[in-house]
């Protein structure tokens, strides 16, 4: 055994995992630690849904406007989608742990700020801090996981990691409804007693890992990325209301594209990159980035149209359309937990492409049977049924795909590249819906129709995730049958 395997077993026995290329037994601390990272991912999609849904209640308490009102959100995904890939990087510079722990304590305090200001300003700030914070651990839970579990065990991990993902959204969008009726600011203090066990226990549990030995901060590449993405995150938001043509928004793309090929031709030349750009070399992971925009793209675009056209043209409450919606949710936490043995079996690529058929169906299915007026039993529960199955096969398995082959030392990097892609390719497709569906579509009761666009548009994205996946599968199938 040579010195470098030796050192990597006595960090395996300490950390209680088991050697790489072994089977991995699930003991006390391995659940524990699991624990701790579904329960913070359980938070992030908590919130995002519950803050949603409160959102009429805030505007009439602090007199905020619609424009105000939308920023409360909008602040999240900035500080989330701008500052992702740099937190997955920083967890691997500074270690896991020390990142994951910090960063969790942030997302505590601002919730607490925020379920006790009476400023609209001083909210959205909060609402950004959370989403920096959430930038940091979310991608660092990812790299945590993958690199306590291996083998099969890692697979299994990553399907209860799902169900807690989709477990947060849906439970967000009911305990909302129910919050909200008490008074909104519940929806903010409620994250905040859950936040400080799971920061306790992560102490606790969390094995202790090593900061890179090599490597150096590339402030130039940081800064140059994460005001790019936070610059592009901002023209996506802001573009529906000021619109495409108007010359801030063209200043704005010019800029972001300006400093994000900045950022590309900083990696090329500095000695040690914030993202090494060879990990692009491999098919796969291109990808699986790739599908991951096409699954949170057309998915979160399309719950978005159903919940204007449920509450606004529909008139119905807030708690009644959350349940409707909720199939899909229920859909995915079902498929999760057998995802693990499900890879193993089949592979991600077959996975992926069932999901992509699955999104896919559903939204030919809602084109052809809505009309101006979608029936809720015969179009939109088997939509929900059907991008809750394409949801619940395509997550674990992008994500596992994502990772697969990846070095321990840049899990973080893969990890947090991944999920940048879903979180700001989903504001980008949710972008272009926003800005095809009539602005006045809930105020005018003009049924579906306005919508048939954005769902027109959800519908390509999503057949595009499907060719994506099947077309290199047929060349390579194509290819090993010639020489036969």
């Amino acid at each position: 055994m040579t010195i470098t395997e030796t050192s990597r077993a006595t960090d395996d026995r300490a950390s209680g995992r088991a050697p790489h290329g072994a089977d991995q037994s699930w003991t006390p601390r391995l659940w524990g630690v699991l624990a701790v990272l579904c329960a913070v991912l359980f938070l992030d999609g908590l919130d995002v849904s519950m803050v949603g849904v409160a959102l009429p209640s805030i505007g009439t308490e602090l007199g905020l406007s619609t424009t105000s009102l939308q920023w409360i959100v909008n602040g999240y995904v900035l500080g989330y989608g701008g500052l992702l890939l740099l937190g997955g990087r920083t967890a691997d510079l500074l270690g896991r742990r020390r990142v994951f722990l910090t960063a969790l304590a942030v997302f505590a305090a601002a919730s607490l700020v925020g379920g006790l200001v009476n400023d609209g300003t001083l909210l959205i700030v909060t609402r950004f801090v959370k989403g920096l914070a959430a930038a940091f651990t979310a991608p660092t839970a990812l790299s945590i996981l993958t690199t306590t579990f291996h083998g099969r065990a890692r697979n299994r991990a990553l399907s209860v990691f799902s169900v807690f993902g989709a477990s947060g959204y849906s439970s967000g969008l009911i305990l909302g409804g129910l919050l909200t009726s008490a008074g909104w600011r519940w929806t903010f203090l409620t994250p905040v007693p859950l936040a400080v066990l799971a920061l306790v226990a992560g102490l606790a549990l969390i094995p202790r890992d090593k900061p890179a030995a090599g490597g150096g901060h590339d402030l130039v590449g940081a800064v140059t990325l994460t005001t790019g993405m936070l610059l592009a995150v901002y023209t996506v938001v802001s573009a529906p209301d000021r619109g495409w043509g108007d010359p801030l928004t063209i200043l704005s793309v010019v800029v972001a594209v300006a400093l994000l090929v900045g950022f590309v031709v900083t990696e090329m030349r500095v000695r040690h990159p914030l993202v090494r750009l060879g990990i692009l070399r491999s098919g796969t992971i291109v990808r699986a980035n790739l599908s991951i925009i096409a699954l949170f793209g057309s998915y979160l675009s399309f719950q978005f149209m159903m919940t204007l056209y449920l509450q606004d043209v529909l008139h119905w409450s807030p708690l009644r359309m959350a349940m409707a919606l909720l199939p899909a949710g229920i859909i995915v936490a079902v498929v999760s937990p057998f995802m693990g043995r499900l890879i193993d079996r089949f592979g991600t690529p077959r996975l992926i492409i069932s999901s992509m058929v699955s999104l896919g169906l559903g939204y030919v299915w809602f084109l052809a049977t809505a009309g101006n007026t979608p029936h809720y039993a015969l179009t939109v529960l088997p939509t929900m049924i059907l991008l809750g199955g394409g949801f619940g096969f395509g997550f674990s398995s992008i994500m596992a795909q994502a990772t697969d082959g990846i070095d321990d030392s840049e899990q973080g990097l893969a990890s947090g590249l991944v999920q940048t892609s879903g979180q700001v390719g989903a504001a980008l497709v949710l972008a272009l819906v926003t800005a095809l569906v009539a602005t006045d579509s809930p105020a005018g009761g003009g049924g579906f129709a306005p919508f048939h666009p954005g769902v027109n548009l959800v519908t390509a994205v999503g057949v595009v995730g499907l060719l994506l996946n099947v077309v290199p599968l047929l060349l390579r199938r194509r290819g090993a049958a010639q020489p036969a």
